[in-house]
């Protein structure tokens, strides 16, 4: 009965500390350096850095007319999508 007691301790133990070193970070010591023959460039992070290009104010008012006059004809789906595409082409203004 004692050692299946002292079994069951040792188990626990080693479930709780396995689970406690997983959650901890430790600082990598060892410093990687590239290869001479690496022929590609590392990927660089591109999800800080880039942010999204603002639409010109000319822009943004020629496709909120188009979206306008897209509505007041009842416009849905593919229809709707030619029918915009056409209009910022012209600047703003139905074909």
């Amino acid at each position: 009965m004692r050692i299946a007691t002292m079994f069951t301790t040792a188990a626990f133990a080693a479930l709780f500390s396995v689970s406690a070193m997983a959650q901890t970070a430790t600082p990598s010591t060892t410093t990687t350096t590239p290869s001479a023959t690496t022929s590609t460039p590392a990927m660089k992070s591109t999800t800080s850095t880039v942010k999204p290009k603002a639409m010109k104010p000319a822009q943004t008012s020629v496709s909120k007319a188009c979206s306008a006059q897209a509505d007041a004809k009842g416009l849905h789906g593919k229809a709707r999508a030619k029918f915009r595409s056409d209009c910022k082409k012209n600047g703003g203004k139905a074909a």
